[in-house]
């Protein structure tokens, strides 16, 4: 009975978590749109079925990984060995990864768009090993008690660099990327990590050495992705190219390909089937790292194995539920108003459902409001949960919206993000050295799984139906500045306050 009630607990706030969208939606279509969408139906279901799918995902995460991890985690504690606790960051960073339903429906659409250049698998591996090893870089700094903002001013000045020279056609992908790695899997699980540790270390202080495993996270794909990019379009061979396009038409259908499926009931139940597979084939890596190092490393039985199995199988069917709800929900309610609101001729309507899509559902974020609650705890009365998530939200907004401008005027995203993160690197030498790992880690968690699949189909939609746009080039980047914008209001807000404590101070 008490899971039962948990589950519905779960499935009510994932419902939460969709209710500001499906407001926002409603209300530019009655009042600015004046039309009922096609397929109103079929989205209306997949919305539900997105819903039941996060919740379904997520009370298997409770059931079965979450506790798991944890009993790991407090065995390596134990054991008092850096080398294993860091191989466990990696082994968990990765896991958790290479499973994360958002980064999924990104890599397949960057697949997709690009013709097979970017292969869906190789972006996702190489994403997932990116959070593997910077999480157990993390740990590592957390042991040592290094201060973050040296790591994120080095990095981001690597960032900008390595942007200067990556290729068009991958840079928005690359920074999607890296704001896609921090959802519904990782955030509880590295954060959970971090905090942990610096709790259980003397003279660490949970607010500056707990936080920043997100910001990293967010961070170091980045790089990889754009290094990537350099490798495969500068030095890609077409046979590579004809491959992989040859592997598309095979595989059309893959994932949420059950619009393509066979018109048969048989065809149907055989595409359903696929799916499901490719769903076990995402969970594999989460159950080889427990398995690894529960018998391998700790050599203790898993304790309440049934209740473990169940979770894993409920992660599988929720992952399942969430991909097909995108495909029928989500991306079609995101390139539908991109294809609405551009055909209205008036590119205000476009700023302001930005402006509210990203206000609204950053607001409603789980993640958001958890980090938000750990954030107030430990900054011991100098921080405010509520005025964090406000922050956060018109931050996301702001990126948005500056995201959607870059695409109607077709600017180059180079000199955004640049600008952008160059502003970030001056914030992080002056900000309150408190600031700026919960800073960062905010930017990480803005962006939930069910707000990226929308806002990565609101990009393509419009760079789809805006003459001389490259889907590729153009349709990627909204998730970046939906990461980036939440940092600097964050960093801004603790400068100016801080600014104003001196000067009142100084009155006195």
């Amino acid at each position: 009975m008490d899971t039962l009630r948990a589950f519905f607990d779960i499935l009510w706030h994932s419902f939460r978590n969709l209710l500001p969208i499906v407001v926002v939606v409603g209300l530019f279509q009655l009042a600015v749109v004046r039309q009922v969408p096609d397929g109103l139906i079929p989205i209306i279901v997949g919305l539900l079925v997105v819903v039941f799918g996060v919740a379904v995902f997520l009370q298997g995460l409770e059931l079965g990984i979450f506790p798991i991890g944890k009993n790991l985690s407090n065995e390596f504690a134990k054991k008092g060995s850096l080398p294993l606790l860091m191989l466990f960051g990696f082994a968990l960073g990765f896991a958790a990864v290479i499973a994360e339903p958002a980064l999924i429906a990104v890599a397949h659409k960057a697949e997709i768009i690009s013709e097979g250049r970017v292969d869906e698998l190789t972006l996702r591996l190489l994403v997932a090993a990116s959070v593997g090893a910077v999480v157990a870089v993390g740990v590592l700094r957390t042991i040592l008690g290094q201060p973050l903002h040296w790591y994120m001013i080095v990095g981001y000045l690597l960032v900008v660099a390595v942007t200067f020279f990556a290729p068009e056609e991958i840079v928005g992908l690359a920074y999607d990327s890296g704001g896609v790695t921090t959802n519904i899997v990782t955030v509880p699980l590295i954060a959970a990590l971090g905090i942990g540790l610096a709790v259980s270390i003397r003279g660490r202080n949970p607010l500056t050495h707990g936080f920043g495993l997100v910001a990293l996270a967010v961070m170091v794909p980045m790089i990889s992705v754009q290094l990537y990019g350099i490798v495969v379009y500068r030095f890609g061979g077409t046979a590579e190219l004809a491959e992989h396009q040859a592997y598309l038409a095979e595989h059309a259908a893959h994932p949420g390909g059950i619009e393509e499926a066979a018109a048969t009931l048989g065809g149907v139940l055989l595409g359903m089937l696929a799916e499901l597979l490719w769903m076990v084939r995402d969970v594999l890596p989460i159950i080889a790292v427990v398995v690894f190092f529960q018998y391998l490393v700790i050599r203790k039985p898993i304790a309440h194995v049934a209740r473990v199995v169940s979770g894993f199988l409920l992660v599988i069917v929720g992952l399942y539920a969430f991909v097909l709800g995108l495909k029928l929900g989500l991306f079609p309610i995101g390139q539908g108003m991109a294809e609405q609101l551009i055909a209205l001729g008036a590119p205000l309507y476009l700023y302001l459902f930005a402006f509210a899509i990203g206000f609204a559902t950053t607001l409603a974020e789980p993640a958001l409001i958890a980090i938000g609650q750990k954030a107030e705890e430990a900054g011991k009365g100098r921080l405010n949960g509520n005025h964090i998530r406000l922050l956060v939200a018109l931050g996301v907004a702001i990126g948005i919206t500056v995201g959607v401008h870059r695409i109607l005027t077709g600017d180059s995203i180079h000199y955004y993000i640049m600008a952008g993160y160059s502003v970030v690197i001056l914030l992080t030498w002056l900000a309150p050295k408190y600031i700026v790992p919960l800073a960062f880690d905010l930017g990480g968690v803005t962006t939930s799984e069910v707000t990226v699949p929308l806002v990565t189909a609101l990009g393509i939609g419009l760079a789809s139906h805006i003459e001389g746009r490259n889907v590729l080039i153009d349709g990627f980047g909204l998730i970046a500045f939906a990461s980036l914008f939440p940092i600097l209001t964050v960093m801004l807000y603790a400068l100016v306050a801080e600014r104003l404590a001196q000067t009142k101070g100084g009155a006195e």
